[in-house]
C-alpha cells in the first residue's frame, strides 16, 4: 500500500518552522508561526497556568476517562466566558458545550455535525480566511464558497460587498465568521457592522458559525465576544468554536470547545447527542489536562484575576508593537503607508507585499513570513524591529 503514495510537499507553516530552525543567520526573524511570543522571543507559560497545574496535580486522584463531552466544569465555565452570565440562551438552557482537542477539533467536529444535519449545505467563509479552515471543513465533506471581506488596498473590511454577497445566501447554508482578531488580516467587524450581520442572519435564516480563537486578544474578553453575544440574542441556532491556545497559552495541551445554540432545551439535547456520537467515532474522548487547568483558573477568583492581568499584558504588548512597527516603517520613508496595521487587532496582519518580496525577505534576510505576506506581530521585538524595517524597506 505505502509504495503507492507520492511524497506531499511540506505544510507551508510547518515548513517555515523547519527552515527557521536550521537557518544559521544570527539575525533571523520568525514572523510565520501563529504563537504568542514575549520580548525575548519565548512563548511563555502563564503564571496562572503554572499555579493551576500544581493544584491539578495535587487534587488529581485518577487517570480514568472523562467521557466524550470532556470536563463538565470547563464546559460550563467557558460557556459563561463566551456568552456571558446573563445570556438569554443560557437562561433558557439552549446551549450545549463539549470539550474538544483544540480549536481545530472544535471546527472539525462541528463541520461533521453540519454535514450530518445539512448534507447539501454550502459553507461560506471570508476571503481570505485562516488557511486550515479549508482542509478542516472540506475534510468533513462540506462544500465551501467565499464571501468578500478584505480590502487589501486600504486594510479594511469590504463590508458593503460582503453584505451584498451574504444577502444572496440561502436559508440552510452556513456562514463562518471570525469572532475577533481576524486571521490572517487582523481586520475585524465593528459593533455596528455586527448588528447589521445579526439582522441579515435573522432575515435570511442562514446558520451563523463563529470561530472565536482569540477572545481577549483584541479589545478585551467581553468586547471581543460582542458578535457572538449579539447573534445569540437574536438567532435561534448557531455554532461557536473556541480555542484556549492563545488566551491561556495552552498551545500544546490542545484545549478547545464547540458550543451549540439550539431553539429549545429539547433540541439542544438532541444536537448534543449527535455531536457526542460523532466525537465517539473520531477520537472518543478529549485529553483532560488543559481543560482542568482552565477550569481551575476560572473557578478561583485570584487565579482568574491573575490570568486576566496576564492576558491584558499580552494584548497591550501586541497593540504597542503595531504602533512601533508602523512608526519604524514611516521613518524609513517608504512609499507604502503602513499605518493600517495600527488599526487592526490580534496577532496577525497582511503586509500587502508580493510573493517575490516575501521570498526575498527569507532568502536575503532570513525573515520568515507566511504566504501571502501574513505576519505574526508578536514575533516583533525591540531587538529585531529595526532589522525587519530595514529589510522590508529594501525589498519595497
Amino acid at each position: 500500500m505505502f509504495e503507492k503514495f507520492a511524497q506531499l510537499p511540506a505544510d507551508p507553516i510547518l515548513g517555515l518552522m523547519a527552515a527557521f530552525r536550521t537557518d544559521t543567520n544570527p539575525h533571523k526573524v520568525d514572523l510565520g508561526v501563529g504563537v504568542y511570543k514575549d520580548p525575548t522571543g519565548n512563548t511563555p507559560v502563564l503564571s496562572a497556568v503554572k499555579l493551576a497545574e500544581q493544584v491539578c496535580l495535587d487534587e488529581e486522584t485518577t487517570k480514568a476517562y472523562i467521557g466524550p463531552a470532556g470536563d463538565a466544569g470547563f464546559n460550563d465555565a467557558m460557556t459563561t466566558v463566551v456568552f456571558g452570565a446573563e445570556a438569554l440562551a443560557t437562561q433558557d438552557d439552549r446551549i450545549r458545550t463539549v470539550q474538544t482537542p483544540g480549536g481545530c477539533g472544535a471546527l472539525r467536529m462541528a463541520g461533521e455535525l453540519i454535514k450530518r444535519a445539512l448534507p447539501n449545505a454550502t459553507m461560506w467563509v471570508s476571503d481570505p480566511t485562516w488557511a486550515y479552515h479549508t482542509p478542516l471543513f472540506e475534510g468533513a465533506g462540506l462544500t465551501l464558497k467565499t464571501y468578500p471581506y478584505f480590502d487589501a488596498q486600504n486594510g479594511t473590511v469590504r463590508f458593503d460587498d460582503m453584505m451584498e454577497c451574504l444577502n444572496q445566501v440561502k436559508a440552510g447554508d452556513v456562514v463562518l465568521f471570525h469572532g475577533c482578531c481576524h486571521n490572517p488580516t487582523g481586520v475585524d467587524l465593528s459593533n455596528a457592522q455586527w448588528d447589521e450581520v445579526v439582522q441579515l442572519a435573522t432575515k435570511s435564516e442562514f446558520l451563523p458559525f463563529v470561530d472565536l480563537a482569540y477572545q481577549g486578544f483584541g479589545d478585551g474578553l467581553n468586547e471581543d465576544a460582542y458578535g457572538v453575544r449579539a447573534l445569540a440574542a437574536q438567532v435561534p441556532e448557531m455554532i461557536v468554536a473556541v480555542s484556549c491556545s492563545k488566551n491561556f497559552g495552552l498551545y500544546r495541551e490542545r484545549t478547545g470547545a464547540v458550543m451549540l445554540v439550539s431553539p429549545s432545551s429539547e433540541s439542544a439535547n438532541a444536537a448534543l447527542s449527535q455531536q457526542l456520537n460523532i466525537i465517539r467515532g473520531n477520537y472518543s474522548m478529549p485529553p483532560a489536562h488543559g481543560a482542568a487547568i482552565v477550569r481551575i483558573i476560572l473557578a478561583d477568583p485570584k487565579l482568574r484575576e491573575d490570568w486576566q492581568t496576564e492576558l491584558k499584558l499580552m494584548r497591550d504588548r501586541i497593540r504597542d508593537l503595531r504602533v512601533l512597527f508602523a512608526d519604524k516603517m514611516q521613518q524609513r520613508g517608504v512609499e507604502r503607508d503602513f499605518s493600517f496595521i495600527t488599526r487592526q487587532k490580534g496577532m496577525f496582519s497582511f503586509l500587502g507585499i508580493s510573493e517575490q518580496q516575501v521570498e526575498r525577505l527569507r532568502t536575503e534576510y532570513s525573515i520568515y513570513i507566511a504566504p501571502p505576506s501574513r505576519i505574526n506581530i508578536a514575533g516583533i521585538n525591540d531587538a529585531n524591529v529595526d532589522y525587519l524595517a530595514d529589510a522590508i524597506a529594501s525589498v519595497l
